[in-house]
């Protein structure tokens, strides 16, 4: 009886969550779209996405793996803001580029589930020498976290819910841990503690740049991060000083230090709502380099 309601409760909490998604996605998106009359949109639609190339020097990065590419995708929101023919679009740039590794670090989805199949299984069918993985975030939670999963993995990505994958080159090793959803973090040092133990890590999937401060504890060379979108909004040549520091994401766009400790935060594929101004979407093809 206790484990029905404790189910129950969950089930409860996570459709209020999926509610009140939806009515801020009303007054932020479909609201102001049909007031002018598909303006938001048609303008939405327009604008270009950014392929990004960096390269990253990584303290502790292992020397096997030095210049390895990452195709670094997160938050497309497949959804009325990105439809997904216009998904694929944004995969097949990321095929293009023929990155070693993709990391895709969550929110493929916006508010439902049902429809992203076929993008799931374009990210999968992009064949990276060095693997395909992803972490939920918190958008995949909305409807069905279960379901996000399965699709993707599924499709022939490794999904990665607190745990850690091994890559391997000849002898070498690269271990890759993926925390799942954390809101906070404590939470995501939780996460993190119970993915890694005592184990070491060379990178850490994680929607949530909150991550950072445990990962850095934990010795872990290089995390990857989205979730913050750069806050859509920023000032010109300025991409900190953003929206998103008002929910608190002081680490929002961009390449961050801790220690030993690097951060990488994508501001994703897709969109919150339809506007974007000094912040481009993006995919990020980020460059290793051992340092």
């Amino acid at each position: 009886m206790d484990r029905k309601r404790a189910v129950n409760s969950t089930g409860e909490r996570a459709s209020a969550k999926l509610r009140k998604a939806r009515i801020r996605h009303f007054l932020l998106t479909t609201g102001p779209n049909r007031l002018t009359r598909g303006w938001f949109y048609r303008r939405h639609h327009a604008e270009d996405l950014l392929v990004r190339e960096e390269d990253i020097f990584v303290p502790g990065w292992p020397k096997a793996f030095d210049g390895i590419r990452i195709g670094h995708i997160s938050d497309i929101h497949v959804g009325d803001l990105m439809l997904a023919d216009r998904a694929l679009g944004v995969v097949e740039q990321l095929r293009i580029a023929a990155p070693d590794m993709i990391c895709n670090t969550g929110d493929l989805v916006d508010l439902h589930w049902p429809g992203v199949e076929t993008v799931a299984e374009a990210i999968a069918d992009i064949k990276a020498p060095l693997g395909n993985f992803f972490v939920l975030g918190n958008h995949d939670l909305l409807d069905s976290g279960d379901e996000v999963a399965r699709i993707v993995s599924e499709a022939g990505t490794t999904v990665l819910q607190d745990e850690v994958a091994l890559v391997r080159r000849g002898e070498d090793e690269l271990r890759i841990g993926g925390i799942g959803w954390a809101r906070t973090p404590a939470q995501c040092k939780q996460r993190i503690d119970r993915a890694i133990g005592d184990e070491t890590v060379d990178l850490l999937l994680s929607h949530n740049p909150k991550a950072l401060d445990h990962a850095a504890i934990k010795g872990i060379p290089l995390t990857l991060s989205g979730h913050t979108h750069g806050g859509q909004i920023a000032r010109r040549n300025r991409p900190n000083a953003n929206l998103a520091v008002i929910h608190g994401h002081i680490r929002n766009a961009g390449l961050y230090e801790h220690g030993d400790s690097r951060l990488f935060v994508t501001v994703g594929a897709g969109s919150l709502f339809p506007l974007r101004l000094n912040v481009p979407a993006e995919i990020a093809i980020l460059t290793i380099r051992s340092q």
